[in-house]
C-alpha cells in the first residue's frame, strides 16, 4: 500500500446535491427551502435561538440551579483512607503529601465511611459529626 493510491471506501462519500435543477432532481423550483419566508430567501438570517419573534424558549423557562465555586476546594476523605496512612498527626499538607486528597484543595472533610481502629490527631480538619465521634471513640482528637 502506498499513500499516494488510498482512496475511501466505495459509496463512502456521496456526490453534492445539486439543488433547483429541475423537478425531476427532487430539489427543484424551492430547492428544499420551502415557500417564502427569512429562511427562504438569500442573505436570510437569525441568530442562534431565535423563533421568529416569539418569546425564546430558553427565555420563557425559569432559570434553575446553582453551581457553587467553592466545590472543588473542599476535598472529601474517608476514615478507611486514614486507616491506611501510617502518619499519626494529620493535616491537609500529609493528605496532600499522601496522595489522599487532591494538590489544589484548600481544605479537607472527614467523613464517616469505614472504620477507624487507631488513635489518630487531626489538625485543621473538618469533620462530620459521625466521623468526629469514630476518631474520638478510637482514641483520637480534634484540633483546630
Amino acid at each position: 500500500m502506498k499513500l499516494n493510491t488510498i482512496k475511501p471506501a466505495k459509496g463512502s462519500k456521496p456526490g453534492k446535491v445539486r439543488v433547483g435543477r429541475g423537478i425531476g432532481s427532487g430539489f427543484g423550483k424551492t430547492a428544499g427551502r420551502g415557500h417564502k419566508g427569512q429562511r427562504a430567501r438569500s442573505g436570510g438570517y437569525h441568530k442562534v435561538g431565535f423563533e421568529g419573534g416569539q418569546m425564546p424558549i430558553q427565555r420563557r423557562l425559569p432559570k434553575r440551579g446553582f453551581k457553587s465555586p467553592l466545590k472543588g476546594l473542599t476535598a472529601e476523605v474517608r476514615l478507611s483512607e486514614i486507616e491506611k496512612l501510617t502518619a499519626t498527626e494529620i493535616d491537609l499538607a500529609v493528605l496532600k503529601a499522601e496522595g489522599v486528597v487532591a494538590a489544589g484543595a484548600q481544605t479537607a472533610k472527614l467523613v464517616k465511611s469505614g472504620t477507624l481502629t487507631r488513635k489518630v490527631s487531626f489538625k485543621g480538619v473538618l469533620a462530620t459529626k459521625g466521623a468526629r465521634e469514630a476518631v474520638t471513640a478510637a482514641g483520637g482528637s480534634f484540633a483546630e
